[in-house]
């Protein structure tokens, strides 16, 4: 598992990935999915017009994927991606297409991207007024409404998955006045095989959701609603549901506590929350954060002190710890890790990596299993 992490880690960072969610883009996540992006922008130096600018691609981008993914084989592997670089954000998305669309999409999207914007909104209208519309959205119009909200280009790429059909990626890097930045940070073939990259390495490790970055109390809730909205489309018991998102609650809570500063983290290892979904059943929460050194010594005794518990045992420490809680301390003590390790399949999986003299990055996974 820590290998995992560390690898996952490393992709995040290197591509400056925040978020990377796959599985099936729907109605209901898809406001989920806005909402998070715009509660990281919060704090970031984009304002209302650059905002409104980026959602209006990004749910545009959404429903195109929504839209476009038919084949119910292929629905989870749809892919929303977002980034954060050089004083812009870039929203990717992924799905599978046929093979025989793509001579038509990419002459459209090639058509786009030689226009101006005035020559954009010119095509809009003229497309608006045509009334040429489909069941998919009409001639094109979707990617028009893309090009017009943030300026001229829209990159993207076409990966080959087999004979019949291949994953078609559209991305869009925006400055925080909400327009095109492509120009100065044009998208590469090689953050287009990175994307593709995350896509293989979430599918064969069944990874649901990834969050790097900053824990503010804003972006944990809507990283928990995101998540409970997706537990709520999977047909798994609702007792596991709630047990995922109790341990969810912990987790991005203690995460959030107890992660060093921004700028630390930024330096030396960013705070990552990752869930995983086995054979349709099992969950698997994984966090990662820095941590202090000198910390690690009393954080590990609580660690095998739960790990060595069995059920009643658990309720015992559950019992003492309540009853050494002091109300006017902060601190929960071992309440928080012993109401995760209740509510899961009672051990923690947990590795503290070394970073230097000071920090190591410490990853905490607990699973909540289905064993009726």
């Amino acid at each position: 598992m820590n290998n995992l992490v560390r690898h996952i880690r490393d992709r995040m960072t290197e591509s400056h990935l925040m978020f990377a969610y796959r599985g099936v883009v729907t109605s209901e996540n898809t406001t989920s999915l806005l909402t998070l992006l715009e509660k990281e922008m919060e704090s970031s130096e984009f304002g209302f017009l650059g905002r409104k600018r980026l959602f209006m691609f990004v749910l545009e981008s959404l429903q195109n994927v929504s839209r476009h993914s038919q084949h119910v084989q292929f629905a989870d592997m749809s892919l929303v991606i977002y980034s954060k670089t050089f004083g812009g954000y870039t929203v990717t998305t992924g799905n599978v297409i046929e093979n025989s669309q793509i001579p038509g999409l990419k002459a459209r999207l090639d058509a786009i991207n030689s226009l101006n914007t005035s020559e954009i909104r010119k095509v809009y209208r003229q497309m608006l007024n045509s009334a040429e519309f489909s069941s998919k959205g009409g001639a094109g119009l979707g990617l028009i409404e893309m090009a017009k909200k943030t300026g001229n280009r829209l990159d993207y790429d076409f990966v080959k998955i087999d004979d019949d059909y291949s994953y078609f990626i559209l991305s869009k890097t925006v400055d925080s006045s909400g327009i095109s930045s492509n120009e100065e940070m044009p998208m590469s073939r090689f953050e287009s095989e990175a994307v593709v990259q995350i896509e293989r390495l979430m599918a064969l490790n069944n990874i649901h959701l990834i969050w790097s970055g900053h824990f503010s109390p804003d972006v944990s809730k809507e990283v928990l609603t995101f998540a409970e909205t997706g537990l709520s489309e999977k047909s798994i018991k609702s007792s596991i549901k709630r047990k995922v998102f109790g341990i969810l609650v912990e987790a991005l809570d203690n995460v959030a506590k107890h992660s060093e500063p921004a700028v630390i983290a930024e330096k030396f290892g960013m705070p990552i929350v990752m869930l995983r979904l086995e054979n349709n059943r099992d969950y698997i929460i994984t966090t990662g954060n820095l941590i202090d050194n000198k910390k690690i010594l009393q954080l590990k005794e609580k660690l095998d002190t739960i790990n060595r518990c069995d059920r009643e045992g658990l309720k015992r420490l559950m019992q003492e710890s309540l009853r050494n809680q002091r109300i006017s301390s902060e601190s929960t003590g071992n309440l928080g890790l012993i109401e995760m390790a209740r509510k899961s399949d009672g051990r923690f999986d947990y590795f503290f990596e070394p970073v230097n003299d000071i920090y190591s990055y410490f990853t905490l996974s607990v699973r909540v299993s289905d064993n009726s």
